[in-house]
């Protein structure tokens, strides 16, 4: 039975073996990426690469600064723009809401997605997907529907 470790533990020790050249896989947990990544179930490895793009899904830290206190989390989400050293990300699942982000808060980018049976699925830059906005929560609920 797989073992569940808090972010704030696992994501910094998965940063270290990172920024050593060394691939990262791990399952993710959340529905924030539906259909291409679901959580608790597929496996995706997560690499450093030296720069990202729009489409690319990264692993980031996201830090809120409130006016007296700083939180932060970790995303698993895909970058939909880069513009002025400002990196903005949503989740694939996500119909709205998006959160912001520098390219220095980015640990690591998915190269891989692997399902349960073990085939990889096909890596894309969810353009179409990110086309179909208007459309997303009907073609999620048919997903949940059919695939959950």
């Amino acid at each position: 039975m797989p073992h569940k470790v808090d972010n704030d533990i696992l994501i910094p020790e998965m940063d270290i073996l990172l920024r050593d050249g060394k691939d990262v896989r791990f399952t993710p947990t959340g529905v924030s990426m539906r259909p291409f990544i679901e959580g608790e179930r597929d496996t995706v490895i997560l690499r450093r690469l030296p720069a990202v793009q729009v489409g690319d899904i990264v692993l980031a830290e996201i830090t809120n600064h409130n006016s007296q206190i700083t939180n932060h989390k970790y995303v698993l989400h895909r970058i939909i723009a880069i513009k002025n050293g400002d990196v903005t990300l949503q989740g694939d699942g996500n119909l709205v809401g998006t959160e912001h982000c520098t390219p220095n808060d980015i640990i690591g980018t998915v190269v891989q997605i692997i399902s349960p049976n073990g085939k990889t699925k096909r890596l894309t830059r969810g353009r179409l997907w990110y086309h179909l906005r208007p459309l997303r929560k009907l073609l999620l609920k048919i997903y949940r529907h059919l695939c959950v």
